[in-house]
């Protein structure tokens, strides 16, 4: 585990970036398109692209995951390679993969060990055609433990019992589908890279529909909770899991059904009664609930435009109207469309996630 210094310097840094940035927002000239071309153009630091230019300065594996392809399509070939260069030699200096490096360097994992940092690693090397022959026994090695630590070796699915990081970092779930999604990219990426590939023997598609498929909707996680989750709806698909285009309607149909797309996509949950939480999501109250995230909304368009190109229109014009509005592009607002904030927390911009928006 991290030293808990990590963590006290880490938390305070951004409380405090978190109301300095309220207090004098940046604001960007422009069109939406104009405002997000320069918030990427803004996280990049030099060294690597920060997540953003805000709260999280720092590199964060799946978050960079999330837009790994859309920095490609924006010609920032040069820059995507610098990135994982740099998060490869300081994971491979400490020994570990993780979900975050803080500025200055330390990889440390928040709060918790993710599923989710490997098979985004690896993916970003694969859509980048990253050269990584140097650092080749260092990612076997982790591939290796990564299977020992998250995989039953009998089901081929994340273990159920662990409590792991994920996409909802402060949310307790049962081997989630969005984590099973990504381990199933990572057996695929993992063939195309001729990288070792223990999960080679699992059919990862049949697995997600064996399990989580409803019939009209993915379940979060294992234990088929009573609710619907905006992220098991869209990663099957962004992950190549699914392509079913029967099942993806029904998917994005259950989303509207929840409400989850309202009033702009996308909430993780409609509301936080079915869904555990670790202690610390008190200080950051329906964060991660049913407020409404910038990073799943362009992902979600992308899935969305496959089957009903209207209404995704209407998403796009939606997230112009709110960049245009803020003049920045903002991480998460609450329910009812605001920009997220509590005592301790306001809602962080300048997000590297505008990659994705531009390349809708």
């Amino acid at each position: 585990m991290p030293s808990p210094l990590i963590y006290l310097t880490e938390g305070s840094r951004i409380f405090l970036n978190s109301w300095k940035h309220r207090l004098l927002p940046k604001k960007y000239a422009g069109n939406a398109k104009e405002i997000c071309e320069q918030i990427v153009e803004e996280c990049w630091n030099g060294r690597y692209f920060r997540t953003s230019t805000g709260n999280f300065p720092q590199f964060w594996t799946r978050d960079f995951g999330f837009c790994t392809q859309s920095l490609m399509k924006l010609k920032y070939e040069e820059k995507v390679h610098h990135t994982l260069r740099y998060a490869l030699n300081n994971f491979k200096i400490q020994g570990k993969i993780t979900t975050t490096i803080t500025p200055s360097g330390k990889p440390y994992d928040f709060p918790t060990p993710a599923v989710d940092s490997l098979p985004w690693l690896i993916h970003s090397i694969k859509v980048s055609k990253f050269d990584y022959y140097a650092f080749k026994g260092f990612l076997n090695k982790e591939i290796q433990k990564f299977y020992v630590r998250f995989i039953n070796p009998q089901t081929g699915l994340v273990k159920p019992e662990l409590k792991v990081s994920s996409i909802k970092d402060l949310a307790i779930r049962k081997s989630s589908c969005y984590d099973n999604c990504l381990v199933g990219m990572l057996a695929r990426d993992l063939a195309d890279l001729k990288l070792d590939n223990p999960f080679a023997s699992f059919d990862y598609p049949d697995l997600l529909l064996r399990h989580f498929w409803s019939g009209n909707y993915f379940y979060d996680d294992l234990s088929r909770p009573n609710y619907i989750a905006g992220d098991a709806q869209i990663f099957p698909f962004i992950t190549g899991m699914c392509g079913d285009k029967e099942i993806l309607s029904k998917a994005m149909q259950a989303i509207s059904f929840a409400g989850l797309d309202q009033p702009f996509p996308l909430k993780y949950t409609a509301e936080r009664g079915a869904v555990h939480f670790v202690e610390q999501e008190i200080f950051l109250r329906n964060y991660e609930s049913n407020s409404i995230w910038m990073h799943l909304g362009p992902l979600y368009v992308k899935v969305l435009q496959q089957v009903d190109k209207e209404k995704a229109a209407e998403c796009k014009v939606k997230y112009t109207e709110l960049i245009e509005k803020h003049r920045n592009y903002l991480e998460v607002f609450s329910a009812s469309g605001k920009p997220f904030g509590t005592p301790f927390y306001r809602c962080d911009r300048g997000m590297l996630w505008a990659a994705n928006y531009v390349t809708l």
